[in-house]
């Protein structure tokens, strides 16, 4: 395994650990969101201050509206999810976030007026399926969880990052890296006046045990794990990635079953691979000659 694919799979590691962190940190889910985004924007400036990368003034004027608009659903996104956390197993949330890609599918033919692929059909049917799986076998509250609510936000939390996918289509000029760096920034003084109304600063009063955490959140599964991902993506052929983003989900599921104990019934794994399956049946670049826009089949 090349150099190039060992650091998407310790990013996608880091991503799928994600929930192990935030479950240790005595916070708020937007308290955990501003500190994350503050931590993960200032190690990104510290590294493209060390690689002298700089972002033109006209670049970021050029694309101001889709990173405001990008940066602040990220925050929010990461308060849903970081709440899913809360109400329900890592393994659920996960996979209700990660229905983020069907919906592109689904709104990608309305607002960049892309076809509708036969494939991309039937892997949403079969996310659907999939869902029904993982919501109607669970538990509407169980081992101090309410699954249900968990669940919803997770898909709220899905819904947001679906709109970041679709917003960075626009951003024009920037590097993924440079256009995260702005995104965590943007994310971080939105959240900033939103906990001080909210909840206030109480910086002090952050427990000992959650201060490591916190700070691995931010640098580590943030700041670092975007440098691994965005500087291996630049070299590896975009189905390759693709592939290996799988990690993170899977990752998650496995670390909260060892972790945490937070087991998953036989047909909510059934479920969850078919949510899985969906996005990677979707994301697949069929030959010319076996690809079939709906409207041709109708036809």
């Amino acid at each position: 395994m090349g150099i190039e694919k060992v650091k998407v799979v310790i990013a996608m590691l880091l991503f799928g650990s994600i929930g192990l962190m935030v479950k240790n940190i005595e916070l708020t889910s937007s308290e955990i969101a501003l500190y994350r985004g503050v931590l993960g924007s200032l190690f990104l400036l510290v590294f493209m201050l060390f690689k002298r990368n700089k972002v033109s003034y006209g670049m970021l004027k050029k694309n101001a509206v889709v990173l405001f608009f990008s940066g602040t659903a990220i925050g929010l996104n990461w308060i849903l999810l970081f709440e899913a956390y809360n109400y329900t197993t890592i393994a659920n949330a996960t996979l209700s976030y990660y229905f983020a890609p069907v919906i592109v599918m689904v709104v990608s033919p309305f607002l960049l007026k892309e076809k509708w692929m036969l494939n991309k059909v039937g892997s949403i049917l079969v996310a659907m399926l999939g869902m029904f799986l993982v919501v109607g076998t669970s538990n509407q509250s169980s081992g101090g969880h309410t699954h249900s609510i968990g669940i919803i936000y997770g898909l709220g939390a899905a819904i947001l990052y679906a709109s970041v996918i679709m917003l960075n289509k626009f951003v024009k000029d920037l590097t993924s890296l440079e256009s995260t760096m702005i995104q965590l920034m943007v994310a971080s003084v939105i959240l900033a006046p939103y906990v001080f109304f909210t909840q206030g600063f109480d910086v002090v009063g952050i427990t000992i045990t959650s201060v490591p955490y916190l700070i691995v959140l931010g640098i580590v599964h943030t700041g670092l794990a975007y440098v691994l991902y965005f500087s291996a993506m630049q070299k590896l052929k975009s189905q390759t990635v693709a592939l290996l983003s799988y990690i993170d989900p899977v990752a998650a599921v496995i670390m909260s079953a060892l972790f945490l104990g937070e087991a998953m019934s036989g047909i909510q794994v059934v479920g969850g691979a078919l949510i899985l399956s969906s996005t990677f049946i979707g994301g697949l670049k069929w030959p010319k000659k076996t690809s079939v826009t709906l409207e041709e089949k109708i036809k």
